[in-house]
């Protein structure tokens, strides 16, 4: 239910002891291990059988279960067509994703549409000496055009954020004494949410991301050096999008907004094309929640698990959360039994996940036993860095890139909440051309590479050559105490043993 909240960062402790004691007690820690990890293993297997049999039941009595069976790299059989003709733009954290959507906020000749899961009235989206804020630019334009914000209703429990109050008080301060249109929508589960983080502008250009207009849990503005600044910092990606699919994002408003208000909004006009990427909206909306959508719409899952079955070469995925167990249980088959001996998977996650629970770690733990400790499987985290001082950098990116021919981008983490039952919107492409581009930018950020020393060279080279060896480094010096030399951390904290059995139990608390 809760989208974000403070970090905390998560080290490990090391202590020496002599080699004759160690050795002479090496025989039964061993066997206790190697016990340990296999009830571990086989207890958090079936408690994430049980949880995919229940997905799956609920898909298949609306008719779509074909969503968890997608055998091939191919668009989804979702409710919005693919679109020829768009511009897809990569716009990598706050610093360069704010500024822009901003500027095109304040070129709307006609209306402007915000979703969001939290806004923050009084958040930056520029830092100059005369910043750009939210509720003055919306403030503004609403005196001559239409400004309509909607925002998730809230937790109906007090004790998670933002709470039903906090909506209340957040929409007031945002439209008081003015012509904004500001409104709650609470159509979801009792546990569940509306998570998309969409801007449309005259139906012209649309934003879909991870990034919310909203100071709750952190200050989404960062830049990709990532400084240390004596807080956590941000990284988070959004992608801009020109061309007639821009209609579509703007039809999952439309119907949304009619949920929450019931007024009905204009059809969507398709745009002129804009450019030569074809590209495909896919979103999660959950059964009966919307008339109009009366059996839901689960193309984001069906997009994941079409594209990660088809992997030939690599996965990478950044994400919030890696909770999913019907993703992992993709990922370890693919580990286990790998289409070639140079195949890699790695992930890019928080150093702790934002409620306080360690669910990805025990799914890590799951993936690393499928990888049988080789070198195919890779979970990292970032740091900021500025001399001697380091902060962790809470990654909430939400992106999904399979041998530089699929990219997906937007709003939906790894978990059920997502894939199932919260509202998601994402934009999908199999323009190879443009996932690359956009591996070539992510990678050259977190390597700390030049993007030229990275677009011409193969792409296991560098996770091989870089990727594990950085972050194998960078993880010996957090458990020694000593200062970072690079952003990039093998994800500490992960126990095979332990992590691997309490993860599953805990999604039945934070992820149904």
């Amino acid at each position: 239910m809760t989208e974000r909240n403070d970090e905390r960062l998560a080290t490990t402790g090391r202590t020496d002891r002599p080699a004759d004691s160690v050795a002479a007690k090496l025989k039964a820690p061993r066997f206790l291990e190697s016990a340990t990890v296999k009830i571990g293993h086989a207890f958090g297997e079936r408690i994430d059988d049980a949880v995919r049999s229940r997905h799956r039941g609920r898909l298949r009595r609306v008719g779509w279960d074909h969503a968890l069976d997608a055998p091939e790299l191919a668009y989804a059989e979702g409710t919005f067509p693919v679109r020829q003709g768009n511009a897809l733009e990569l716009l990598v954290d706050g610093a360069e994703a704010l500024p822009a959507i901003a500027a095109e906020i304040a070129r709307a000749e006609s209306y402007v549409h915000l979703a969001g899961w939290f806004f923050s009235p009084e958040l930056h989206l520029s830092r100059e000496e005369e910043p750009v804020v939210v509720r003055n630019l919306l403030a503004e334009l609403a005196e001559r055009v239409d400004v309509r914000v909607l925002s998730w209703k809230g937790a109906p429990i007090p004790v998670f954020k933002p709470s039903q109050r906090e909506v209340r008080e957040m929409l007031e301060a945002l439209s008081h004494h003015t012509k904004i249109q500001a409104h709650a929508d609470g159509c979801t589960g009792f546990t569940h949410c509306h998570h998309e983080k969409l801007v449309v502008v005259d139906g012209r250009v649309a934003f879909v991301g991870g990034i919310d207009l909203t100071l709750d849990g952190g200050d989404p503005w960062d830049t990709p050096s990532h400084i240390a600044r004596g807080g956590i910092g941000w990284h988070d990606a959004a992608v801009r999008i020109e061309g007639p699919a821009v209609a579509d994002v703007e039809q999952h408003f439309r119907v949304r907004w009619h949920g929450a208000t019931r007024e009905v909004l204009p059809q969507p006009l398709v745009s002129d094309e804009a450019g030569g990427v074809e590209a495909q909206i896919v979103r999660t909306v959950p059964a009966r929640v919307y008339r109009a959508l009366h059996t839901g719409d689960y193309s984001i899952l069906e997009s994941y698990v079409g594209a990660l079955r088809s992997a030939e070469r690599f996965i990478y995925l950044e994400n919030q959360f890696l909770w999913s167990p019907e993703i992992v249980a993709i990922l370890a088959d693919k580990l286990e039994d790998p289409p070639s001996d140079d195949f890699r998977v790695v992930v890019l996650l928080p150093a702790r996940a934002n409620d306080g629970a360690d669910i990805s770690r025990g799914q890590v733990a799951a993936l690393i036993h499928a990888a049988d400790e080789t070198t195919r499987f890779l979970a990292c985290t970032v740091y900021a860095r500025e001399r001697n001082l380091r902060d962790p950098v809470y990654v909430h990116s939400k992106i999904g890139m399979v041998d530089d021919r699929w990219l997906t981008l937007g709003s939906a983490n790894l978990n059920a909440h997502s894939l199932f039952h919260d509202t998601e919107v994402n934009v999908v492409t199999l323009d190879e051309k443009v996932a690359r581009a956009a591996r070539v930018r992510l990678w050259s950020e977190h390597l700390e590479l030049p993007a030229e020393e990275i677009e011409d060279a193969d792409p296991i080279q560098l996770i091989d050559e870089h990727w594990e060896r950085i972050a194998s480094e960078q993880l010996e010096l957090l458990e020694n105490g000593e200062p970072l030399t690079h952003r990039l951390v093998k994800l500490p904290g992960v126990s095979r043993r332990r992590r691997r059995l309490i993860g599953p139990l805990q999604s039945h608390l934070y992820d149904v």
